[in-house]
């Protein structure tokens, strides 16, 4: 009973909701319908009441009753008529409005007929916003009752104020009103897109700066992991370690390969905000130096002329073209020697890496081909440049100007 209780509400709400989608689709073209219908009577009624007198008249003369019956029947068509075109014209009244305006101007200056004109008024005032020729209209069916209706002036100033100022005052209040909720809907629209927008913004911005900073640290982990693991590899005393150190040093290359999969599915290169920056600094570079010479790499360090109080984006911007460029040394040019020098300048504080050609032959380790790329962004972030490319000699070599200035804020790194 209960389960079917819930399955009888069930077919009632889906069907009120479907009524309630028809009737809201329909609802204009329904209003109108009870528009037409609602005022044609009072219409009709308008109509034919300026005739009774000329109808008891055409009684009186008429001695026939075949013929006073043509009489009533002629006028009740005259009537009819006007209704009937009034109707048509209320169905039509937001794509065809002069039709209703119109035939409203000549009912009112032919009968009197105020009802078409007072409704043909409020419903252009609430549909549309020209009001100049809304006031034309109002100016011209003024006059039109001033000289259909034998009043007077007391009286017509009555009638213009109850049958015209107001419907069309009322008409002006609901149009408006209708224009603000129009707008208030359109700019919570925009407002939303505009929302999901930023939204979308702030996730590719979070995805480059998640793919960055996994190639700055999770990258540079790995490759000095398969860089020790080959040089136990090689160094090995006995066949097990060696086989163990191959093993990884092998699992350590997928990992790359696989991180560089990673790094392309996160990195979006349409567009990204300014990464939040990780936090080594200058400070940490000789515990890198180490890291690399620990792992069999030559590496010798240079420098004069630091500013011992630099910027800390400055600082982590140098720390990180320092650990791309001996990674990249590593990792294409093994066994060669490697310098990295730091000076102040001019244009601000130059970083550059330089590694002569390899000495050792080694398979060709996996490229992700966001390091570059994301250290030019960087880079260009802190309002640098970053420039590199071969040496004569078949090294490599790549340098970035940091400028000092460019940093206004007042984080300052360790001395």
């Amino acid at each position: 009973m209960r389960q079917w209780t819930a399955r009888q509400a069930r077919e009632l709400g889906g069907l009120w909701r479907h009524n309630a989608e028809w009737w809201w689709r329909r609802r204009l073209r329904i209003a109108d319908w009870v528009y037409a219908l609602g005022l044609a009577p009072f219409v009709l009624f308008l109509q034919i009441l300026p005739q009774l007198g000329l109808v008891q008249r055409l009684l009186a003369a008429l001695p026939r009753h075949h013929e006073a019956v043509f009489v009533l029947t002629s006028i009740l068509l005259l009537g009819l008529v006007p209704t009937a075109m009034f109707c048509v014209t209320v169905l039509l009244r937001r794509s065809r409005p002069m039709w209703l305006l119109g035939l409203a101007s000549i009912l009112l200056l032919a009968f009197g007929d105020f009802v078409p004109a007072a409704f043909a008024l409020y419903s252009y005032a609430v549909h549309f916003d020209d009001r100049r020729l809304l006031a034309g209209w109002f100016a011209l069916m003024t006059l039109a009752m001033g000289f259909g209706l034998d009043v007077s002036g007391i009286t017509l100033f009555v009638n213009v104020s109850m049958f015209l100022v107001v419907p069309t005052t009322f008409g002006l209040w609901v149009g408006t009103r209708r224009q603000l909720v129009d707008r208030l809907h359109e700019r919570a629209e925009r407002l939303e897109r505009e929302q999901h927008l930023m939204a979308e913004r702030a996730i590719g911005a979070e995805r480059t700066r998640i793919a960055r900073e996994m190639h700055d640290v999770v990258a540079h982990r790995v490759s000095l992991m398969v860089l020790h693991a080959g040089g136990l590899e090689v160094s090995a005393p006995d066949e097990r370690t060696a086989d163990a150190a191959g093993v990884i040093r092998t699992t350590g290359r997928e990992a790359l390969a696989e991180l560089r999969g990673i790094l392309g599915v996160l990195r979006d290169d349409t567009g990204a905000e300014a990464p939040t920056a990780p936090q080594p600094v200058l400070a940490d570079l000789d515990r890198l130096v180490e890291e690399w010479r620990g792992a069999g790499m030559t590496v010798v360090r240079t420098g004069e002329g630091l500013v011992p109080d630099l910027p800390a984006q400055v600082q982590r911007t140098a720390f990180r073209v320092v650990q791309e460029g001996l990674t990249n040394a590593a990792k294409h040019a093994p066994g060669a020697r490697v310098t990295v020098d730091l000076r102040t300048e001019p244009g601000g504080l130059a970083v550059e890496v330089a590694n002569g050609p390899a000495t050792v032959r080694s398979a060709p380790p996996p490229v992700s081909g966001f390091g570059l790329t994301g250290l030019h962004e960087r880079v260009t972030l802190a309002g640098g440049t970053l420039t590199s490319g071969r040496r004569f000699d078949g090294g490599w070599r790549l340098r970035a100007i940091v400028p000092i200035d460019h940093h206004t804020g007042t984080e300052r790194g360790p001395r």
